[in-house]
């Protein structure tokens, strides 16, 4: 587990409160079980598990899903093709509710029995606190599950207990505001009001998850080899989005002009969207990466950055034995790479890492061993039960580097941004 993976998910537990969903309801939900101008230990206590409601709702759902699929099943359910097309789905139908062109709610048992266990408490009692939390985290689910949903997959490519520490630090960051704004009432008043800028950002969240269910298409497509959600493709795609977002906001801004309330927040959020679609366009079609966002990206057919001709390296893709071979013959080392069709951590190595001229020069002194262990077929549970069983762990990206008897030499588990580092443990292991 990463730092960048606690970093996202403490990062969109934040941003789940801004969701139309879940911000005009904070007032509300903080009024059930706190006093305005009165704070004290009870007080406390009760917002304090209210917010353990929110957290153990949300903890539980990871380790459900460990619980159900364990790590090894848990790659491939997130590289499934038919997984990612439903994903797919829900988020499109996720962003037709933002955009209003239909409601999507809890079911009415769902919501009704939630009602039935707070209302049976006690008002203000601990146990009706509690079960607000749970409550109130099922009600906000048409807003929080396309975060909570892409969190999960993201946790899939580690250990079983990557989507319980995923949802613990998410539920706890989503639930600290709360635990603030119930311990202290009187902020609540400093909040700005739900208005027309929910309205708009409903509108561009949409757009973010229609851009999350374009990358979710794209899974299914490396998983299949249609070859048709392709690097530029998805490039493309997420650009066009940008733009339309920036026009929704300049269409905005017209209103608001009229009406002498045009301010430079919309300005900003206008420049800032046709910059991000103009740096997107620029990745299209060029020998050029970029890094930022190369690991949520399928692989493109790029060459090698300026500086690395003649260092090039090519890779024998989910061929063990051959890599075996091929060292005995040129007596060199092999290293291999666990990786994934879905794994962002890998795909991040390999676009800044492993393109690095120091790094690719380290990497031409071996065999290159590509395999995948998150597809469908029987050489993918092969190659995960072989990385299982020889290392002990089957979270990616894993490398190790063994000798044409396969004797293992060394091994270097996950992401790292040290390309030091990286090559300290090349060099080791040839050693």
């Amino acid at each position: 587990m990463s730092a960048a993976f606690f970093w996202l998910a403490a990062s969109t537990g934040l941003l789940s409160l801004l969701t139309p969903c879940v911000f005009p309801m904070v007032p509300v939900t903080i009024a059930y079980f706190s006093t305005p101008h009165r704070t004290d230990a009870r007080g406390l206590q009760r917002a304090f598990l209210f917010a353990l409601g929110i957290i153990g709702t949300f903890t539980v759902l990871g380790l459900a899903l460990a619980a159900i699929f364990g790590a090894a099943g848990l790659n491939q359910f997130a590289a499934n093709p038919w997984v990612n097309l439903l994903l797919a789905a829900l988020f499109v139908a996720f962003a037709a509710n933002l955009f209003g062109w239909f409601e999507i709610g809890v079911p009415w048992r769902v919501s009704t029995a939630a009602d039935r266990a707070v209302r049976g408490t006690t008002p203000g009692s601990s146990l009706g606190a509690l079960l607000m939390g749970a409550a109130f985290t099922l009600t906000s689910v048409t807003c929080t599950a396309p975060f909570v949903g892409t969190l999960l997959v993201l946790a899939s490519q580690g250990s079983w207990t990557t989507p319980i520490a995923g949802m613990l630090v998410y539920s706890t960051a989503f639930a600290l505001p709360f635990f603030i704004l119930a311990a202290a009432p009187g902020l609540v008043s400093h909040l700005p009001r739900a208005g027309e800028w929910m309205k708009t950002l409903r509108v561009l969240i949409g757009l973010l998850e229609i851009g999350a269910a374009i990358k979710f298409v794209s899974n299914a497509d490396l998983v299949l080899g249609w070859g048709i959600f392709t690097r530029n493709v998805l490039l493309i795609a997420w650009s066009a989005l940008a733009i339309a977002g920036a026009a929704y906001l300049a269409r905005n801004a017209r209103a608001r002009i009229r009406r002498r309330e045009l301010g430079w927040e919309t300005v900003v959020g206008i420049a800032t969207a046709l910059l991000f679609a103009g740096w997107l366009v620029s990745g299209v079609n060029e020998q050029r990466r970029l890094r930022q966002i190369e690991a949520f990206l399928p692989p493109g057919v790029i060459g090698p950055p300026e500086g690395t001709r003649g260092t090039a390296t090519s890779w024998l893709l989910n061929d063990y034995a051959g890599a075996l071979t091929s060292a005995r013959a040129t007596q060199k080392l092999v290293f291999v790479d666990f990786t994934g069709y879905t794994c962002t951590n890998c795909r991040w190595m390999e676009a800044n890492i492993f393109t690095r001229p120091d790094v690719s020069m380290e990497l031409g002194q071996f065999v290159l061993a590509r395999l995948y262990t998150d597809g469908e077929g029987e050489i993918y549970e092969r190659q995960q039960a072989f990385q299982e069983k020889t290392f002990g762990t089957v979270a990616l990206p894993l490398y190790a580097v063994v000798d044409a008897d396969g004797k293992v030499r060394g091994t270097f588990s996950g992401l790292t941004r040290s390309p030091s580092d990286f090559i300290a443990f090349l060099r080791r292991a040839r050693s």
